[in-house]
Protein backbone atom coordinates (compact mmCIF):
# COMPACT_ATOMS: atom_id res chain seq x y z
CA UNK A 1 0.00 0.00 0.00
CA UNK A 2 1.18 3.39 -1.17
CA UNK A 3 0.21 6.46 0.97
CA UNK A 4 -0.68 8.89 -2.29
CA UNK A 5 -1.51 12.75 -1.76
CA UNK A 6 -4.53 13.95 -3.84
CA UNK A 7 -4.28 17.79 -4.66
CA UNK A 8 -7.21 19.00 -6.77
CA UNK A 9 -9.68 21.83 -5.55
CA UNK A 10 -12.34 20.23 -7.19
CA UNK A 11 -13.68 18.88 -4.56
CA UNK A 12 -16.24 16.35 -6.60
CA UNK A 13 -12.97 15.25 -8.70
CA UNK A 14 -10.89 14.96 -5.32
CA UNK A 15 -13.07 12.30 -4.23
CA UNK A 16 -13.50 10.53 -7.47
CA UNK A 17 -9.80 9.85 -7.42
CA UNK A 18 -9.44 9.10 -3.94
CA UNK A 19 -12.22 6.80 -3.66
CA UNK A 20 -10.46 5.22 -7.19
CA UNK A 21 -7.49 5.18 -5.70
CA UNK A 22 -8.39 3.45 -1.95
CA UNK A 23 -10.00 0.73 -3.80
CA UNK A 24 -7.03 0.05 -6.11
CA UNK A 25 -5.59 -0.60 -2.36
CA UNK A 26 -4.02 2.57 -1.19
CA UNK A 27 -4.10 5.10 1.06
CA UNK A 28 -5.12 8.53 0.13
CA UNK A 29 -4.47 12.18 1.58
CA UNK A 30 -6.80 14.61 -0.38
CA UNK A 31 -5.79 18.40 0.01
CA UNK A 32 -7.53 21.23 -2.00
CA UNK A 33 -5.12 24.17 -2.16
CA UNK A 34 -1.60 25.30 -2.98
CA UNK A 35 -1.11 25.87 0.91
CA UNK A 36 -2.78 22.82 2.14
CA UNK A 37 -0.99 20.68 -0.27
CA UNK A 38 2.58 21.89 1.29
CA UNK A 39 1.56 21.69 4.73
CA UNK A 40 0.47 17.63 5.03
CA UNK A 41 3.71 17.08 2.97
CA UNK A 42 5.77 18.58 5.21
CA UNK A 43 4.08 16.49 8.02
CA UNK A 44 4.21 13.08 6.34
CA UNK A 45 5.69 10.28 4.67
CA UNK A 46 4.31 10.50 1.01
CA UNK A 47 4.87 8.29 -1.54
CA UNK A 48 3.32 10.00 -4.79
CA UNK A 49 1.27 13.38 -5.59
CA UNK A 50 -1.24 13.88 -8.18
CA UNK A 51 -0.95 17.57 -8.47
CA UNK A 52 -3.01 19.76 -10.42
CA UNK A 53 -1.81 23.08 -11.71
CA UNK A 54 -4.33 25.40 -11.44
CA UNK A 55 -5.11 25.45 -7.43
CA UNK A 56 -6.06 27.79 -4.91
CA UNK A 57 -3.63 29.88 -2.45
CA UNK A 58 -0.39 28.38 -4.62
CA UNK A 59 -0.40 27.39 -8.29
CA UNK A 60 0.53 23.46 -8.74
CA UNK A 61 4.25 24.60 -10.57
CA UNK A 62 4.90 26.49 -7.24
CA UNK A 63 4.19 23.86 -4.99
CA UNK A 64 5.85 21.39 -7.40
CA UNK A 65 9.11 23.88 -6.85
CA UNK A 66 8.93 24.02 -3.02
CA UNK A 67 8.68 19.93 -2.89
CA UNK A 68 11.66 19.56 -5.29
CA UNK A 69 13.86 21.45 -3.05
CA UNK A 70 13.58 18.86 -0.66
CA UNK A 71 12.06 15.62 -2.19
CA UNK A 72 12.24 13.44 -5.08
CA UNK A 73 9.18 12.17 -4.26
CA UNK A 74 7.66 10.87 -7.66
CA UNK A 75 5.07 14.07 -8.93
CA UNK A 76 1.89 13.75 -11.74
CA UNK A 77 1.04 17.12 -12.92
CA UNK A 78 -3.30 16.64 -13.21
CA UNK A 79 -4.40 19.71 -15.45
CA UNK A 80 -7.51 21.06 -17.60
CA UNK A 81 -4.83 23.29 -19.44
CA UNK A 82 -3.34 21.27 -22.44
CA UNK A 83 -0.11 23.47 -23.89
CA UNK A 84 3.13 22.92 -24.69
CA UNK A 85 4.37 26.17 -22.21
CA UNK A 86 2.64 24.46 -19.24
CA UNK A 87 3.80 20.90 -19.69
CA UNK A 88 7.49 21.82 -20.68
CA UNK A 89 7.48 24.18 -17.70
CA UNK A 90 6.18 21.44 -14.92
CA UNK A 91 8.96 18.76 -16.53
CA UNK A 92 11.36 21.74 -16.07
CA UNK A 93 10.42 21.65 -12.52
CA UNK A 94 11.14 18.01 -12.43
CA UNK A 95 7.16 16.64 -12.72
CA UNK A 96 7.39 12.60 -13.33
CA UNK A 97 4.44 12.68 -15.08
CA UNK A 98 1.75 14.32 -16.96
CA UNK A 99 -2.28 14.44 -17.61
CA UNK A 100 -4.30 16.04 -19.22
CA UNK A 101 -8.41 16.70 -17.99
CA UNK A 102 -10.91 15.13 -19.23
CA UNK A 103 -9.34 11.94 -17.94
CA UNK A 104 -9.55 7.97 -17.49
CA UNK A 105 -9.20 6.36 -13.74
CA UNK A 106 -7.60 3.59 -15.66
CA UNK A 107 -5.07 5.11 -17.17
CA UNK A 108 -4.06 7.51 -13.79
CA UNK A 109 -4.27 4.03 -12.10
CA UNK A 110 -1.94 2.86 -14.68
CA UNK A 111 0.57 5.82 -14.49
CA UNK A 112 0.96 5.67 -10.79
CA UNK A 113 1.57 2.63 -10.37
CA UNK A 114 4.33 2.16 -13.19
CA UNK A 115 5.72 5.53 -11.34
CA UNK A 116 5.86 3.94 -7.81
CA UNK A 117 7.25 0.68 -9.46
CA UNK A 118 10.24 2.74 -11.04
CA UNK A 119 10.60 4.79 -7.83
CA UNK A 120 11.13 1.99 -5.73
CA UNK A 121 14.55 0.88 -4.64
CA UNK A 122 14.19 -2.75 -6.90
CA UNK A 123 15.27 -5.07 -4.04
CA UNK A 124 18.47 -7.25 -4.61
CA UNK A 125 17.74 -10.80 -3.88
CA UNK A 126 19.54 -13.64 -3.42
CA UNK A 127 18.34 -15.65 -0.38
CA UNK A 128 15.10 -14.81 2.16
CA UNK A 129 14.12 -16.64 5.19
CA UNK A 130 9.96 -16.56 5.23
CA UNK A 131 9.05 -18.67 8.41
CA UNK A 132 11.11 -21.76 8.60
CA UNK A 133 11.41 -21.58 4.79
CA UNK A 134 14.46 -20.48 2.77
CA UNK A 135 14.06 -19.41 -0.71
CA UNK A 136 17.09 -19.03 -2.74
CA UNK A 137 16.10 -17.36 -5.68
CA UNK A 138 19.21 -17.56 -7.52
CA UNK A 139 19.37 -21.01 -7.66
CA UNK A 140 15.55 -21.31 -8.07
CA UNK A 141 14.95 -23.44 -4.96
CA UNK A 142 13.29 -23.41 -1.59
CA UNK A 143 14.26 -25.77 1.24
CA UNK A 144 12.69 -26.11 5.30
CA UNK A 145 13.87 -28.11 8.24
CA UNK A 146 12.61 -31.53 6.15
CA UNK A 147 14.43 -30.74 2.74
CA UNK A 148 14.11 -29.32 -0.40
CA UNK A 149 10.43 -28.29 -1.46
CA UNK A 150 9.31 -29.05 -5.09
CA UNK A 151 8.63 -25.73 -6.62
CA UNK A 152 8.79 -24.37 -10.41
CA UNK A 153 11.44 -21.83 -11.67
CA UNK A 154 8.11 -19.84 -12.76
CA UNK A 155 6.96 -19.75 -9.01
CA UNK A 156 10.38 -18.35 -7.59
CA UNK A 157 10.01 -15.65 -10.04
CA UNK A 158 6.42 -14.72 -9.04
CA UNK A 159 7.55 -14.26 -5.15
CA UNK A 160 10.23 -12.55 -6.52
CA UNK A 161 8.19 -9.91 -8.00
CA UNK A 162 6.04 -9.45 -5.25
CA UNK A 163 8.60 -9.00 -3.00
CA UNK A 164 10.50 -7.01 -5.20
CA UNK A 165 6.77 -4.28 -5.11
CA UNK A 166 5.75 -4.85 -1.50
CA UNK A 167 2.76 -2.99 -0.62
CA UNK A 168 2.03 -2.65 -4.12
CA UNK A 169 -0.94 -4.20 -5.78
CA UNK A 170 -0.28 -5.80 -8.83
CA UNK A 171 -3.00 -7.12 -11.38
CA UNK A 172 -2.73 -10.63 -13.03
CA UNK A 173 -2.12 -8.16 -16.32
CA UNK A 174 1.00 -6.66 -14.70
CA UNK A 175 1.82 -10.15 -13.44
CA UNK A 176 1.30 -11.86 -16.94
CA UNK A 177 3.00 -8.94 -18.58
CA UNK A 178 6.19 -9.20 -16.36
CA UNK A 179 7.00 -13.22 -16.26
CA UNK A 180 5.06 -14.33 -19.79
CA UNK A 181 6.07 -11.05 -21.54
CA UNK A 182 3.29 -10.97 -24.99
CA UNK A 183 4.52 -13.92 -26.66
CA UNK A 184 2.41 -16.21 -24.48
CA UNK A 185 -1.62 -16.61 -24.76
CA UNK A 186 -2.02 -17.17 -20.61
CA UNK A 187 -5.66 -16.66 -18.93
CA UNK A 188 -5.73 -13.98 -15.97
CA UNK A 189 -6.84 -16.45 -13.88
CA UNK A 190 -3.97 -18.81 -14.72
CA UNK A 191 -1.77 -16.76 -12.01
CA UNK A 192 -4.64 -17.43 -9.23
CA UNK A 193 -3.39 -21.17 -9.78
CA UNK A 194 0.38 -20.21 -9.43
CA UNK A 195 -0.61 -17.81 -5.92
CA UNK A 196 -2.53 -20.99 -4.41
CA UNK A 197 0.61 -23.22 -5.37
CA UNK A 198 2.94 -20.58 -3.02
CA UNK A 199 0.57 -20.58 -0.44
CA UNK A 200 0.83 -23.82 -0.01
CA UNK A 201 4.13 -25.13 -0.77
CA UNK A 202 6.16 -22.42 1.10
CA UNK A 203 3.03 -21.87 3.70
CA UNK A 204 2.40 -18.12 3.14
CA UNK A 205 0.04 -15.90 4.70
CA UNK A 206 1.84 -12.84 3.72
CA UNK A 207 0.20 -12.45 -0.42
CA UNK A 208 -2.89 -11.10 0.49
CA UNK A 209 -5.67 -10.99 -2.35
CA UNK A 210 -7.16 -7.55 -3.26
CA UNK A 211 -10.60 -8.63 -4.31
CA UNK A 212 -11.06 -7.67 -8.03
CA UNK A 213 -7.79 -6.60 -8.52
CA UNK A 214 -4.89 -8.51 -7.75
CA UNK A 215 -2.16 -9.30 -5.28
CA UNK A 216 0.49 -8.04 -2.88
CA UNK A 217 2.91 -9.02 -0.51
CA UNK A 218 2.81 -7.62 3.10
CA UNK A 219 4.46 -8.51 5.68
CA UNK A 220 3.06 -7.02 8.60
CA UNK A 221 0.19 -9.44 9.02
Amino acid sequence: MATLLIVEDDKQTNEAICEYLKFAGHKVVPAYDGAEALRIFNQGEIDLIVLDIMLPKITGVSVLHEMRQTSHVPILMLTAIEDEYTEVLSFDEQADDYITKPFSMVLLGKRITALLRRSRRTISLDTMMLGDVTVNFSGYTASDNNGKIDITPREIDLLKLLVEHKGLVLTRSQILDDLWGDDYVIVDRTIDTYIKNLRKKLRLDCIVTVKGIGYKYEVDR
